[in-house]
């Protein structure tokens, strides 16, 4: 059993993440910005040193999962300040709480660090190829990733750094600023009007399963790696929202489709071969059945009949 803190753990991923742990029996703590009436919940703004300090001189911590972020292109447009704060001075504090104390990460990156790249998108494109982040985001989780292969050259800190595509699923709640998913849940739950551009696909993770392969890498960590978590089919955007439509037993009348986004990738082709081999990465479940619960989550949690 290893002693775990998951940062923002209050968020989509961490709670799912959480509770895949504990039920492999490990000691699970969660901090967050937010509050929790969990017993194991420590209240803490990434952004504070002093607030991750407090909590592991008072906790002996084998591993974090850091997952605290503020996400969303537009949100890092309209909220820049608490971006780049949270995203990367929080990252960094984390680092150096990391140097002083010696626990081990699992970071939270983002597909988002592929940028403008339209091939197959393999762990070491970065590495290899120019890339050009596009938007503020995209960049703090670039920016983030490097501060961690720093500081693991600088001091021997040791992380894996894990790159997520488009996760989904029960516990993400709506803002104007979250993924396609639950903005299309919720807008169609509400019969309100939403937008699909054309020309875009993706592919699309549950989060339990997910949250399955981040557990597992506790099973083999192996410090300096980076896994891509995607899946290996792809859905245009408007796929997804006629799936929507479907389990919401509705038309697209509220649907306005438009040509491609502006400063959006097309098409993100996900290579995740090695998280398959190294870390037992798994997409068990299909899109079509992952709406469809994710719709039943949003039905309870926003208290809307069927």
């Amino acid at each position: 059993m290893s002693r775990i803190l998951v940062t923002g753990g209050q968020g989509f991923i961490g709670t799912n993440l959480s509770n895949e742990l504990r039920k492999r029996g490990h000691e699970v703590w969660r901090c967050d910005i937010l509050h929790s009436t969990d017993p194991q919940f420590i209240r803490c703004d990434v952004g504070s040193y002093r607030h991750l300090e407090r909590i592991f001189e008072k906790h002996e911590i084998d591993y974090v999962y850091h997952a605290a972020a503020e996400y969303g292109r537009w949100n890092g447009e309209d909220h820049y300040e608490n971006l780049w704060i949270t995203n990367c001075v929080g990252t960094k504090n984390v680092l150096t709480a990391q140097k002083k104390f010696g626990f081990k990460m699992i970071f939270f990156g983002s597909a988002e660090v592929y940028g403008d790249y339209d091939g197959v998108m393999k762990e070491d494109v970065v590495d290899n190829i120019p890339i050009k982040q596009m938007n503020d985001y995209a960049i703090t989780k670039w920016s983030n990733e490097l501060q961690i292969i720093n500081s693991a050259e600088m001091h021997g800190t040791e992380s894996v750094r894990v790159r997520l595509f488009n996760v989904y699923g029960p516990h993400e709640h709506y803002s104007p600023y979250r993924g396609v998913v639950p903005v299309f849940i919720y807008k169609a739950l509400h019969n309100l009007p939403y937008t699909v551009f054309k020309g875009h696909k993706r592919t699309f993770e549950f989060v339990e399963d997910i949250a399955r392969t981040f557990a597992s890498i506790l099973d083999n960590f192996n410090a300096g790696e980076v896994y891509n978590l995607g899946s290996e089919t792809q859905y245009s955007i408007e796929e997804l929202s006629g799936l929507v439509q479907k389990h919401l037993g509705q038309a697209d009348s509220l649907v306005e489709f438009k040509g491609e986004e502006a400063f959006t990738t097309r098409f993100k082709i996900a290579d995740s071969s090695k998280a398959k081999k190294e870390i037992n990465h798994r997409i068990t479940v299909p899109l079509d059945e992952g709406i469809e619960r994710t719709v039943e989550w949003f039905r309870k949690a926003y208290r809307v009949e069927g």
